[in-house]
């Protein structure tokens, strides 16, 4: 095997691929099916080959292109009956193969997101994280940016509405909406774009770091899906601006909602009036926006998700000397990402595991403090995470002068029809198979269907979604 074997030994394969929990994994077919990459790609990739292939041969493995396509969304991981951590077993790959000059591989793979992906710049920055196997990701984007540019002046403008197939309105600008967009502009369909915030790109804009998503990324990829066809139409709400009733009278065929997860569930606590306690959603939103958002000198996070996570960081970014997140559950229960909790320990971000939150503390009017417990895990409750139990007499203060909350975010949906069926969680209930809610012409996905999920399940929800639209408009002659 050469430089492969020198680099990967089995040895080494062994301490990020535990073989016995391989062995025991019989082919349930859950990390094929819950990967976007999978069904994005479909059979140019298989997870759960690439693990036997790891084993039996590394050294073809690492000449793959396939080690560059995970999207790191850990669906697989949080399935996986043996939690067999694919991500983290392929980034090692991936640093290898960066090691000894694997750029014909990653060209190649990269070519397949960009064929098969409706935003590659953000997915590359966002999912893939090339700089983290030691990878010039500029140079990648410049890469992506030409064949897109390729791809647009191949495609021309593509059809305007007096001679396209129908008219298609998508709700929301998020990922899910603008990869619907793309797909029906694609398949010959007028799409028009409508989001009520000044700028396209909902939670891409909204609550993504700079650091993570820069704003002149995100305009290129939008830019050049205007340049495709798509009609991006911002400061319009629907529901308000523009009715359901409306819509059909201007004669459009199908709606899509994708209007993602954008409202902050709010803790049952005292203390959420005072200066210096704010949700993580509204403190993303103010710094993107380059509001003076000044993060305090001490910063509580309560959360255990990637907002919580990407709302420590900024906070530490923003000059916070202390930054604290607190998370009733343990670390394996942690629905973050684990390489984002680790970068944030990395960068001085502290976790405290098994607390609660139990009164936000005030003086003046403004924080400085919150009352905490204690709890113990017990039985699942109905997400199958173990409940947390409060143990008498825990409490503790911290002493700080900002608390985050990103405990949770839902739908904001006041503006659909009555007829449109919800969820218990208020989520809009759609037909598995068809994504159609219960409204006739009316589809959903993304956000709004799954609850705060990653972009690139966003997008494979997107694409989904526009296959079903282009099926009922056929199906039904409209």
């Amino acid at each position: 095997m050469g430089n492969a074997q020198a680099a990967i030994s089995m040895e080494a394969v062994r301490k990020i691929l535990d073989v016995e929990k391989l062995k025991y994994c019989f082919e349930c077919g859950i990390c094929t099916a819950s990967c976007s990459m999978a069904e994005l790609l479909g059979e140019d990739y298989n997870p759960r080959v690439l693990l036997e292939k790891i084993v039996q041969n590394p050294e073809e493995v690492l000449a793959s292109e396939a080690i560059w396509l995970c999207a790191w969304c850990y669906s697989c991981y949080r399935r996986c009956p043996q939690g067999l951590r694919v991500p983290e077993i392929l980034l090692e790959f991936r640093k290898v193969a960066g090691e000894q000059g694997g750029e014909q591989s990653m060209e190649r793979a990269f070519q397949k997101i960009t064929d098969n992906i409706p935003l590659p710049l953000v997915t590359t920055l966002v999912c893939f994280h090339p700089e983290r196997a030691g990878l010039d990701a500029g140079k990648i984007l410049e890469t992506i940016e030409s064949r897109r540019k390729l791809q647009l002046k191949k495609a021309g403008k593509r059809k305007t509405t007096k001679d396209s197939d129908g008219k298609i309105a998508i709700v929301g600008s998020g990922p899910a909406g603008l990869t619907v967009a793309f797909e029906m502009v694609r398949r010959g369909y007028d799409a028009r774009v409508f989001e009520i915030l000044p700028e396209a790109g909902g939670m891409l804009r909204k609550c993504i770091p700079e650091s993570r998503l820069p704003a002149r990324i995100l305009d290129k990829e939008i830019g050049f899906l205007k340049d495709y066809g798509v009609d991006v139409q911002t400061g319009v709400t629907v529901g308000k601006d523009l009715s359901f009733d409306d819509l059909w009278k201007e004669g459009y065929k199908a709606v899509f909602v994708g209007t993602g997860a954008h409202k902050s569930q709010k803790p049952r606590i005292e203390g959420l009036e005072l200066e210096g306690a704010i949700h993580a959603l509204d403190f993303l939103w103010e710094t993107k926006c380059g509001e003076k958002t000044r993060a305090g000198k001490t910063v509580v996070v309560i959360g255990g998700g990637n907002v919580a996570v990407d709302a420590a960081r900024t906070a530490a970014e923003r000059g916070a000397k202390n930054v604290t997140v607190l998370y009733r559950r343990s670390r394996e229960e942690m629905p973050a990402n684990p390489w984002e909790v680790k970068e944030a320990e990395d960068n001085g971000v502290k976790i405290e595991f098994l607390v609660s939150p139990k009164k936000v503390l005030g003086e003046n009017g403004k924080v400085c403090g919150i009352e905490c417990l204690r709890v113990q895990l017990g039985e699942p409750d109905e997400t199958g995470r173990r409940r947390p139990i409060p143990i008498e007499g825990s409490e503790f203060v911290l002493q700080t002068d900002m608390v985050i909350f990103a405990v949770g975010e839902t739908p904001e949906l006041g503006f659909l029809p009555k007829q449109i069926a919800m969820n218990d969680d208020g989520t809009i209930w759609v037909n598995p198979v068809t994504m159609q809610t219960s409204m006739l012409k009316v589809f959903a996905g993304g956000d709004v269907v799954s609850g705060p999920a990653s972009v690139i399940e966003a997008i494979c929800a997107g694409k989904r979604a526009a296959t079903a639209i282009e099926s009922y408009l056929k199906s039904s002659g409209e």
